[in-house]
Order: structure tokens, then sequence, then C-alpha cells
């Protein structure tokens, strides 16, 4: 098949905030992807999500179908940026649709969706100007989020708040620094967890991986923050959590943690893959906390990979599922298509 690898490249830019290309895929991860794809004999053309002219760019190219891993320009909605552009195409494309794309990078408003279909989810209130009277209802101690970013952009051990003045001081940080609405939500004490979703053929929920961080002491911080995210791994920062896949968890409490991911993905209506990141609390209780569409694909550091290769995956093998599931996906919608012409 002729694919298109859409992208954004992460780069060295001095001159923008340290955590501005978190969300960005780093040219090994774009080398693997693209490697994947050749070594199965398909052919591909990497493109950058934003370079100019991409739509006329699309039209005139023969593609069969994108692989896209696009995080998008800017914007409340720029994961949906390339997608929106493929459907106006009618150019089929891996992974979730637009308004899931919008829908995932939007933390309460997937919480909201959560909470309709009784998935547990930390209880949250939505600061907007950032002198909003505190909901009673929350229990200390929280934790304060950029509402509409990714890669834990925006977080670090200072986001969690045991005090009003402190909660209101980090809330007035993040709406000057990030121009955005900000979720303050419960911080759920337990085990984080990390579950994907991989359709390949059949809706399969892979090991659940579970991510220790009693081994990042040094480091000061005790979950997936920025810091921890974008330097996972180095030992001189402390920064070096223990993996544990699958996850230390007797069968019920597994079972639990599966379904509730799965219930998540279909609520919010992923295709393809996703991953959910949960909260174990100390009474089992599973809370989700996001969800995403556009999980990382670095066959070295990101968690789906690892959660693929414990049940038995190659990485080609991974890439070559996405693909061929959003495939399959888009033959049959256009089988459906055309016996409804004929009807």
């Amino acid at each position: 098949m002729n694919i298109v690898l859409t992208c954004n490249l992460k780069k060295e830019d001095d001159s923008k905030p340290p955590d501005y290309f978190s969300e960005f895929d780093s040219q090994e991860t774009i080398n693997a992807i693209t490697s994947a794809l050749r070594s199965k004999g398909h052919s591909v053309e990497v493109i950058e999500a934003g370079q100019p002219n991409i739509v006329s760019h699309f039209k005139k190219s023969r593609i069969d179908i994108v692989f896209n891993i696009a995080e998008g320009k800017s914007g409340k909605f720029r994961e949906s940026e390339i997608p929106a552009i493929l459907d106006y195409l009618g150019i089929p494309y891996t992974g979730s649709s637009t308004f899931s794309l919008a829908l995932a990078l939007n933390k309460a408003m997937t919480k909201k969706i959560l909470m309709a279909d009784n998935i547990p989810t930390p209880y949250f209130q939505v600061f907007t100007k950032g002198n909003e009277p505190l909901d009673a209802q929350l229990k200390f101690p929280l934790i304060v989020k950029p509402n509409l970013e990714g890669s834990a952009k925006g977080i670090n051990c200072s986001n969690v708040v045991y005090t009003a003045e402190s909660l209101f001081n980090k809330v007035s940080e993040l709406i000057r620094t990030y121009k955005q609405e900000v979720l303050v939500e419960e911080f759920i004490k337990g085990k984080e967890l990390t579950v994907g979703i991989l359709e390949n053929g059949k809706t399969t929920v892979l090991p659940i991986l579970e991510i220790d961080f009693s081994t990042c002491a040094k480091s000061g911080e005790f979950f997936y923050s920025w810091r921890m995210k974008e330097y996972q791994g180095d030992g001189s920062q402390g920064l070096t959590p223990t993996f544990y896949c699958p996850a230390r968890l007797d069968e019920d409490t597994q079972n639990a943690v599966k379904e509730v991911a799965l219930r998540t993905h279909r609520a919010v209506g992923c295709l393809d893959i996703s991953r959910t990141d949960i909260r174990l609390s100390k009474d089992n209780v599973p809370y989700v906390l996001e969800i995403n569409p556009l999980p990382g694909l670095n066959p070295k550091e990101s968690n789906f990979p690892i959660m693929a290769y414990a049940a038995g995956m190659k990485y080609d093998d991974l890439i070559e599922a996405i693909l061929m599931n959003a495939w399959q996906r888009s033959n049959e919608a256009q089988t459906y298509g055309a016996k409804r012409t004929l009807e």
C-alpha cells in the first residue's frame, strides 16, 4: 500500500517553553514506524502536519491510507486537524475520528462522558477565571492541570495541593501560562496504571502496565509529571520509575481495571488504538484519569509498545495491526456506502 505517515516532529528551540514540543514525536519514533511499515512491504512517505499546502499535497498524491500520529498545530481541537482534512478528501486513516480526538483532548468534557456512563473518575471542577468559589464537595489533596494539554504539560509535583491558598495560586499560574481553563480534580492515592486497547480484527485489552514511582524519591516527583515523562529513565535526576507488566494485581482487580479501560475506549468512541491512564485507589476502585487516542509509539520508551511486547507482539506487527484494522474498517465503510447507494 501507498502510505503517508503524518506527524509532528519534536524540535529543539530555546525560544519556546521547555514543554512546548512535548506532545510531538521524536525522529526515532518516526523512523521506527516508517521502518516497520516498509518491512511489511508498504511504500511510506512522511509528512509533517504543519507544513504549507498540505491539503493540495494530499490531493495530488496517490494515497491508499494515512498512518496518523499527528498532534496538530494549535488550538483546542488540534488533534483533529489532520483527520478533518482527510475526512473532507475521503482518504482513510488510522486511529480515532475527529470527534473522539477533540473530545479526549478536553479532560473535563471526557470526564463528563465517563460520569454519565458510570465509569469511575475523580470528582472535579473547572476554573476559567481562577476566582470561582471552590466546590465544597472537593476533598484535598487536589491536583491542578491545564484542561487542554497532553504529555503532562504544565504538571509537576507542586500541582498536587493541600490548601485552598496553594490551589488558587496554582490555578492562576496555569491560566496565565497556558491561556485556557484549568481542571482541578481529587488526587487519588494509589497505584498508577495504564491500559492499552488494540483493535486488530478483534478488540484486545493488552496486559496492564503498572508504573511504580517509589524508586523516584530523589526527583521529588511521585506520579507521571511532565518531567517524569520527558526525562524518564534519567538516573541523574532520579526519574527512574519501575515498570511491571502485567501489573501486580490479583485476577479480580485486573479484570475490573481492564473492563473500565475498555468501557472508556468505547464511551469516547476510540478506534484502532487507545491508552487509558488509571489510578487504582487503596480500596481497589479504578479511577480513570484520562484517555489518549494517540498514545506514544516509541519502540523503546512508550508505554503502549511495552504492553504490546508483554502480550507477545513484535513492534513491526503492532504497527501493521493498527494499519490493517483501519484499512479493514475503511473497506467495510465503503462497502456499506455502496450498498446504501444501490438501495
